[in-house]
């Protein structure tokens, strides 16, 4: 591990230079990507750090979104709004990140979960558009803090019980105390997750902070932080093997009633941002369905989701940006028609959204037919739901890149720049490995 955090550090030291240090941290993926090999269970095994296949392919998310960050916030460099605090802010959340993906102790897990939290909400309330962003940074803060300390002392009492803290030493039966403590156990340990998922009914802080968020902060927020939850239970839910298949039920419907409902609630948005964000809730109820249900499809399918939705909404929310930098607005009412305004753009409107609706050959796709093929060996009965959530994924989907793409276009625009070099990269960097993962599942399979 100390090989890829010495570079990390490095360019925290050099964080003044924005060219330097986009380039250091796109160095780092690289590095990271060609660091796989197919034959550990735990590469680099110590005290606290170690790193499994979901470690590492978590790892390799974050460092390329954070790459990709950088390259889509050129417009904090260009406006001079501290942009070195901005570049330090982006350095240590990566830094955060890749601890708490790396880390093999729940304590020092916990620690670096709750820690990234600051430099999110630093990058909302320095960087966001509007005044509203006080009340979503408020809004996130309590709504994952409130559930955090209830993890903590769960944590700490299975210390008590076992004593140890270590991931796949740690195992809990009805032996362990009272059957009714490790429900409760359960319950707390599993809900500060799904906060971080965020889970239908916990979802309300996505919105509000994906909304007032920077572009940074959107991308940070879909790309990653989400990912922190599932990468969460995954881990959690190895200490309840025997009591988390009893409540199955209860998180399969709360999974697919929720995203039904928050389906039909994108259909009437008209805030490009707000759409994509609730979208992101639903495809995240769906990882839930897949965790929840202990079969190796769904593991499996939760995790490419996963990795796709990261790469696939980071995508369409830097789209979403380069229209609020043109047009000024996020309306759909306002930006309209700009398959005639931004022509070269539209292009990549239908790529990100063909793979949002989890069309071949994106790794939705595939992860959603593991998901399907899981839910449907667990119970029949889920079809339906699964039914509903795939045609109106879709539905919501087609409404959000018709409504933008044509139409006339809004009077008082009469001209503006259909895109530079740099944007083009940034969207093709999100669309690559979107789709050309796909054909090497080897690495995804061996979890």
């Amino acid at each position: 591990m100390l090989k890829f955090l010495i570079p990390l550090v490095m360019l925290i030291q050099l964080y003044k230079e924005w060219k330097v240090t986009q380039l250091g941290v796109g160095m780092l993926a690289f590095l990271l990507s060609v660091s796989c090999f197919y034959d550990f269970f735990m590469y680099n095994m110590g005290y606290v750090f170690g790193m499994d296949y979901l470690s590492y392919i978590m790892v390799c998310l974050s460092a390329w979104i954070m790459f990709l960050v950088l390259l889509a916030s050129e417009g904090v460099k260009g406006s001079k709004k501290f942009h070195f605090s901005f570049i330090m802010t982006n350095l240590v959340l990566l830094l955060f990140l890749m601890v708490t993906f790396s880390s093999i102790s729940y304590l020092i897990f916990y620690i670096s979960f709750e820690a990234s939290l600051i430099p999110t909400l630093i990058l909302i309330l320095g960087w966001g558009y509007q005044p509203e962003r006080i009340q979503a940074g408020i809004y996130m803060l309590f709504y994952t803090l409130t559930l955090s300390l209830p993890l903590l002392v769960c944590m700490l009492s299975v210390y008590y019980y076992k004593g140890s803290l270590i991931m796949k030493m740690t195992g809990l039966g009805v032996e362990v105390g009272e059957g009714y403590m490790v429900c409760v156990w359960y319950i707390f340990m599993v809900l500060a997750f799904l906060v971080k998922l965020p889970m239908y009914m916990f979802h309300l802080w996505l919105p509000k902070a994906h909304v007032e968020a920077p572009v940074a902060g959107s991308m940070v927020l879909a790309g990653i932080l989400l990912k922190l939850g599932g990468y969460g239970l995954f881990r959690v839910l190895i200490m309840f093997q025997s009591i988390g298949t009893k409540f199955g039920n209860i998180w399969m419907s709360m999974g697919l009633t929720g995203g039904f409902v928050v389906s039909l609630v994108c259909l009437r948005q008209i805030d490009m941002k707000s759409l994509i964000a609730y979208s992101s809730v639903v495809h995240m109820g769906l990882v839930l369905c897949g965790l929840m249900i202990f079969s190796w499809w769904g593991f499996m399918g939760a995790v490419v989701v996963m990795i796709g939705h990261g790469l696939c909404s980071s995508g369409l929310f830097s789209l979403a940006n380069m229209v609020y930098e043109r047009v000024g607005s996020r309306s759909l009412f306002l930006s309209k028609g700009l398959l005639c305004f931004m022509p070269s753009m539209a292009m990549w409107w239908f790529a990100l959204s063909v793979s949002n609706m989890a069309a071949p050959p994106s790794l939705n796709m595939m992860g959603e037919i593991s998901l399907i093929i899981g839910m449907i060996s667990w119970s029949e009965v889920s079809m339906i739901g699964i039914m509903l959530v795939s045609f109106f994924s879709a539905s919501y989907t087609l409404y959000m890149y018709s409504l933008s793409q044509h139409g006339l276009f809004y009077s008082s625009l009469y001209a503006c720049c259909s895109g530079k070099v740099r944007e083009y990269l940034l969207l093709f960097l999100h669309w690559v490995p979107l789709n050309i993962l796909i054909l090497s599942t080897k690495l995804v399979s061996g979890i």
